[in-house]
């Protein structure tokens, strides 16, 4: 096995325009995986501590009926900051994944998601061939948690710290 560091990764950025604990509360939320992380099919569980070390969400990957179960483990964290992950996609490979979230003034986030394939099939494509296959996946990874971010935090702000909508003083109210 080829010995690789995370200095070796594929390495994409992105301005989020929301603060951090904004995005953190995406990332923080196992479940919503399916929906930013890009080839994730599914989420079958999520450990109850996620996202701290050593827990784990339970995932699929592919496209139906080709799944491939297996999961993704939380190797640090530092909240608001930092997530380290192992991602398995067995026999696919194994990935080192890092997201780290850097405030760009009050309301915005420098975002950066950094991806090494350690093992497995995939660990044998030179690291040359493997960046042209993973960067554009995580521009879209990104772009989708950003929008995912984006959109709850404008939700929070325009209710007053509330996820859900609430109607505004001119809009009617259901009756029930």
């Amino acid at each position: 096995m080829v010995d690789r560091h995370l200095s070796d990764a594929a390495t994409v950025e992105r301005r989020i325009d929301a603060p951090p604990e904004a995005v953190w509360a995406v990332l923080a939320d196992g479940w919503s995986y399916a929906t930013w992380v890009v080839g994730t099919s599914r989420i079958r569980q999520v450990d109850r501590d996620w996202p701290h070390v050593g827990s784990r969400l339970h995932h699929s990957v592919g496209l139906w009926p080709l799944l491939l179960n297996d999961h993704t483990e939380v190797l640090s964290e530092t909240p608001g900051r930092e997530l380290e992950l192992k991602a398995r996609a067995w026999p696919a490979g194994q990935a080192r994944v890092r997201i780290v979230l850097e405030p760009d003034g009050p309301e915005a986030t420098h975002a950066v998601i950094e991806e090494l394939v350690e093992r497995g099939i995939g660990a044998s494509v030179p690291m040359a061939a493997q960046q042209p296959m993973i960067i554009p996946r995580n521009r879209e990874t990104l772009r989708r948690l950003a929008l995912l971010a984006e959109g709850k935090h404008a939700n929070r702000t325009r209710n007053g710290g509330g996820d859900a909508f609430t109607p505004g003083a001119d809009e009617p109210t259901p009756s029930g």
